[in-house]
């Protein structure tokens, strides 16, 4: 398993070579204090041969003065690298390792279980491929496992492996390690974790982790460097959106003007029609330029220097991307952000905000609610503290290049600095990409409004319809990219309520834009206001006693927000039908996706437009992964819990 080759005694160049190939996987370990994270890795560095002899001595003795084990090797050491950490028995900071094997090159990321360290995790985690989750068998999920899983959610991880160690300890159960993946998976339905595995482990024997283990014969599936070995990353870079962030400006003589950066997504090539922003000026792209010469494609994350073929003004800070296809320029943000300094956030004050290249000065406005990470609930609060995640609204000094974080991670990220004392205090993530809609004013005055509009005028009482149709009032929405399967599902599930005895509709975006909405376009605002008027509808259906399933691309998260404030957020729930945009696609039987990819239609989500996942939806399904009729089940399921009296 180790990248020992036998090319290494015959040709060297060609070792190396093969070796520089590799594809690179960057993961996390994480979860709950003493869940094994730093054995784990020691034990991948150990048994696929990665640790030199002077270190495995060294490692050998100190586990007999320091180790947790008895006198054994523990494989802890190796990461553990603090004096603080190997006289409590815990991490405290992030470690780093390097290694490789015969597939590919990794760089693992140890990160702390105690919640006082989240930060660090975070820090981690923000530029990780996969995420693994390791479950003490015998304490089962746990309260930082849950805090562990969100922010993996949170940060778009989305390979996540659950590793339930020290099966040892219970006798390589299988009834208690499907115990535990029955309850990781009910928790996991209200998390964006798209490709989700469970390994039974033992990290201090090896078991599971490198080679199969005999004493778990039950367990069919692969080891957990066999996936790490094999999982497929190549569809999670956006190599859609072509972001370069312009770091410098290379003048090195008269016949030579360069502009360079690391390509933060996309993919470029010579003669590709390209704009730099702000100034919107359009030009052609001449060269990539290398040290080791020149490219005919270059992508993320490249560092290149470009050369245009028109003489344009642009400097650090500037950003150039395609011109048909471009990120908003905005000087409001809507973000969620993560507190890491001891002083809390100060709503108001002036920070620095700095975005790939661009710093900008400017103040966080609004603390919209603050996420309990432990239950996944959002409340009012004043201010974040150390480790506290909350949304927020930003004011800035001048224009950043934004896209949303979930479509581009490169260019939807930013650090927030203390002007005094230069210090980094928290980390945020961008979630609209639109400016305030016009209709910003109806909605104010629909959620003004209240109580006034929370039930309908009617000599018929709530509880009356309730008696007769026998269920509670409550509207779904299934919101998708288009071709996700929303609709689809919605009707089947309609099909399944109405043949049980329900009261039950379907509101569909499109049959709503056909008539109530026909004089509203695809801008931000008009998906907006189409949203609006959906939910006034919806209000009314559950009014009159029915279950509302609304079937609508939603793509901004915000929006979706007041569709449930106007609703009323007991009887909303959302339900994210994510299923992967290339699947969409084939499903595309109008060709709106390819029209979208020639320019024909601007603000499509999913390819010119971003699209918020929701935070914390009811429901998550892969309609790629999973048929409809499982899927019908276990949104009938939920429905049952909430609407049924």
């Amino acid at each position: 398993m180790s990248h020992q080759s036998e090319l290494i005694a015959t040709d060297i160049d060609a070792y190396l070579a093969q070796h520089e190939r590799k594809q690179l996987l960057r993961f996390i370990t994480c979860g709950s204090v003493d869940d094994g994270k730093s054995t784990l890795i020691g034990r991948l560095l150990y048994d696929s041969k990665m640790l030199y002899e002077d270190q495995l001595a060294q490692i050998e003795a100190e586990s007999k003065t320091q180790g947790t084990t008895g006198g054994r090797f523990d494989p802890a050491l190796v990461t553990d690298g603090l004096r603080a950490e190997r006289e409590q028995g815990i991490t405290i900071d992030v470690a780093y390792r390097y290694f490789s094997t015969a597939r590919r090159k990794f760089i693992i990321a140890d990160t702390p279980g105690h919640e006082q360290y989240t930060r660090n995790m975070v820090t981690g985690a923000s530029t990780a491929d996969l995420a693994v989750i390791l479950i003490d068998a015998r304490h089962g999920v746990l309260t930082q496992t849950r805090r562990h899983s969100f922010i993996v959610s949170l940060l778009g991880i989305r390979h996540v492996v659950i590793a339930v160690n020290k099966m040892d300890l219970v006798d390589f159960s299988e009834e208690r390690f499907e115990e535990i993946c029955a309850d990781y998976r009910a928790f996991a339905t209200r998390l964006d974790l798209p490709d989700l595995h469970f390994i039974p482990i033992s990290a201090l024997d090896g078991d599971n982790v490198v080679d199969p283990s005999a004493k778990s014969p039950w367990y069919k599936g692969g080891t957990l460097m066999n996936l790490l070995e094999t999982v497929y990353i190549g569809s999670d870079r956006n190599l859609r959106d072509f972001r370069l962030p312009v770091q410098y400006v290379n003048r090195p003589n008269l016949d030579f003007r360069g502009f360079c950066g690391t390509i933060a997504s996309g993919i470029v090539r010579p003669g590709d029609e390209v704009m730099v922003l702000p100034s919107r000026q359009k030009t052609k792209v001449k060269r990539i330029v290398t040290f080791d010469g020149d490219l005919e494609e270059a992508f993320a994350p490249l560092s290149v220097t470009l050369t245009l073929a028109d003489e344009v003004d642009a400097s650090r800070g500037d950003m150039i991307v395609r011109s048909g296809n471009l990120p908003k320029t905005t000087d409001t943000l809507e973000a969620i952000v993560v507190w890491m300094d001891q002083q809390a956030m100060v709503p108001g004050k002036n920070y620095l905000f700095k975005q790939t290249t661009q710093t900008v000065p400017g103040t966080i406005d609004t603390l919209r609610y603050r996420i309990d990470v432990n239950t996944l609930h959002r409340g009012p609060a004043p201010t974040l503290e150390l480790n506290e995640i909350g949304r927020c609204r930003l004011s800035l000094g001048a224009p950043l290049h934004v896209d949303a974080y979930r479509a581009n991670p490169g260019t939807g990220s930013f650090i927030i600095i203390d002007r005094i004392t230069n210090v980094t205090v928290g980390a945020g993530m961008v979630l609209e990409r639109g400016e305030e809609s016009k209709s910003t004013a109806l909605w104010e005055e629909d959620l003004a409004a209240g109580s006034e509009t929370s039930e309908l005028a009617s000599d018929v009482t709530g509880e009356e319809r309730q008696a007769r149709f026998g269920q509670r009032p409550l509207t779904v929405l299934f919101t998708g990219l288009t071709g996700s399967g929303k609709t689809t599902l919605a009707r089947a599930v309609e099909r399944r309520l109405f043949d049980e005895g329900r009261a039950v509709a379907v509101l569909d975006g499109s049959w709503v834009r056909r008539g109530l909405s026909r004089d509203l376009g695809y801008t931000a605002e008009d998906r907006s206001e189409n949203l609006r008027r959906s939910a006034h509808l919806a209000h009314l259906l559950n009014d009159a006693g029915l279950i509302c399933l609304a079937a609508f691309v939603a793509p901004d998260e915000s929006v979706r927000q007041k569709v449930a404030a106007v609703i009323g957020e007991e009887r909303f729930l959302v339900v994210h039908v994510s299923t992967p945009v290339e699947v969409c696609r084939t499903r595309d039987e109008s060709g709106q996706y390819a029209k979208a990819d020639a320019g024909e239609l601007p603000n499509f989500p999913g390819v010119t437009a971003s699209y918020d996942s929701p935070e914390s939806p009811a429901l998550t399904l892969d309609l790629a992964e999973l048929s409809l009729a499982k899927a019908v089940d276990r949104v009938v399921e939920m429905i049952d819990e909430r609407s049924v009296s």
